[in-house]
C-alpha cells in the first residue's frame, strides 16, 4: 500500500522534473548554437556535436518511478535517457561534460548522450539500440535473485520497443523465473518519426505483458502524482518477491525525434493539445491546489536553471580528452592493430 503523497513529496517530484526540463532545454540549445537562456552562458557555436534524443514533456515518468528507488537498485535506459539518469541520482554536471565531449564526462567524452552510465547509483547505462536495455535489466534482476538481496531492477523503454524481439524474450524470462524487475513502457506515442498506433497491433504494452503472465498497470504519464502512486504499488509487489510487473505510462514527446528534427511530419494541433497536459504545469496546478505559493513554485524552476547554468559553464571550460588517450578504452586483441 502506497501512502498518500505528502505536499513535500509532491514538491520534491516537481523539483526532479524541473531539473530534467532545465537540462534538456540547455542541451538542446547547446546542440544548436545560439544564445542560452541559462545564466550568462551564451554559445556562438555548437557545443554538443551530433543530435540529441530529448525527453522534453516526459519528465513525470522517470521522476515518479525513480522516487521509489535506492542506489542499490539497478536501472537501464534508452537512447532518450537524460531524464532517467538524472532521476536515478547521477551527477548533472558530469552528464553535461559528457555531452560536450570533455574528459571529465562520465565516459571521458567518448560516449556522449546515448552511453551515460553511473554504476555508483545503479544506473547501468543508456542504450542506442531500441529495446537493447531490456534484457540487460533482466540479467541484472537475475543476478539479484541469485545473490538474494532486496534490490530490484527497472527497465525504461519506449512504445516502439514493444515491437522488437527482446521485449517478448525479456518478459518471458522474467516471468518464468519470477525476477525482481519493473518494466516501464514510456509511451510517447511516436516511434521515431512514425505514429506508434500505425505500426503496433493489439492493445499495447500492458496487454502483451498480461499474455506473459506479468501484471501491469496503465497510468497517465503526465501526472507525476499518479505515476508515483502506480509505480509505488508495482515496486512494492516486486520487492515482496511477487515477480515482475509492468507500468504502461502514456505521455508525449514535445520535441522531434532528435534535437535537429523540426518534426514537420507531426500535426501542429496535436502538439498544441499535448502541451496542455505538460507534466510540469499539471504538477504546478496540484501544488497550488494544496496551498503552495506560486512564487515558491517558480523558484524551483529558477533554481534548476541556475544549477544547469553552472553545469554549462563548467562543461565549456573543462579540458578535452588527450589525443594520446584515444585508444585507451579499446580492447587490445593482441595483434597490435591499435598501436
Amino acid at each position: 500500500m502506497v501512502p498518500a503523497l505528502a505536499d513535500q513529496a509532491l514538491l520534491n517530484l516537481y523539483r526532479t522534473m524541473c531539473r530534467i526540463r532545465a537540462f534538456e532545454d540547455a542541451a538542446e540549445i547547446a546542440s544548436q548554437g545560439g544564445v542560452a537562456v541559462f545564466g550568462q552562458e551564451a554559445f556562438s557555436q555548437v557545443q554538443v556535436r551530433g543530435p540529441l534524443h530529448l525527453s522534453t514533456g516526459q519528465e513525470a515518468v522517470p521522476a515518479g518511478v525513480c522516487a521509489h528507488l535506492r542506489p542499490t537498485d539497478y536501472l537501464t535506459s534508452t537512447h532518450r535517457g537524460h531524464g532517467h539518469t538524472i532521476a536515478k541520482g547521477a551527477n548533472l554536471e558530469r552528464m553535461m561534460h559528457e555531452l560536450f565531449g570533455k574528459a571529465s564526462g562520465y565516459c571521458g567524452g567518448r560516449g556522449g548522450s546515448m552511453h551515460i552510465a553511473d554504476f555508483s547509483v545503479g544506473m547501468l547505462g543508456a542504450n542506442g539500440v531500441v529495446a537493447a536495455g531490456i534484457p540487460i535489466a533482466v540479467g541484472a534482476a537475475h543476478s539479484i535473485m541469485i545473490q538474494h538481496t532486496d534490490a530490484i531492477a527497472v527497465s525504461f523503454f519506449g512504445d516502439g520497443a514493444i515491437n522488437r524481439g527482446p521485449f517478448a524474450e525479456s518478459l518471458n524470462w522474467a516471468a518464468a523465473f519470477r525476477l525482481p524487475i519493473l518494466f516501464v513502457c514510456e509511451d510517447n506515442q511516436w516511434s521515431a518519426t512514425t505514429q506508434t498506433k500505425a505500426m503496433s497491433a493489439g492493445e499495447g504494452a500492458a496487454a502483451r505483458a498480461a499474455s506473459h503472465g506479468v501484471e501491469a498497470l496503465a497510468v497517465d504519464g503526465n501526472d507525476v502524482a499518479a505515476v508515483y502512486a502506480a509505480a509505488g504499488t508495482l515496486i512494492a509487489a516486486v520487492r515482496s518477491g511477487a515477480g515482475p510487473r509492468l507500468l504502461h505510462a502514456k505521455t508525449y514527446r514535445f520535441t522531434g525525434h532528435v534535437s535537429v528534427d523540426p518534426a514537420a511530419y507531426r500535426d501542429p494541433a496535436e502538439l498544441a493539445a499535448a502541451k496542455l497536459g505538460d507534466p510540469l504545469v499539471v504538477a504546478g496546478a496540484q501544488l497550488v491546489a494544496r496551498g503552495a505559493d506560486s512564487a515558491a513554485i517558480e523558484a524551483v524552476m529558477s533554481e534548476a536553471r541556475a544549477e544547469v547554468a553552472v553545469a554549462l559553464a563548467s562543461a565549456a571550460a573543462a579540458p578535452w580528452p588527450l589525443a594520446s588517450s584515444a585508444c585507451a578504452e579499446v580492447q587490445d586483441t593482441g595483434v597490435g592493430i591499435w598501436r
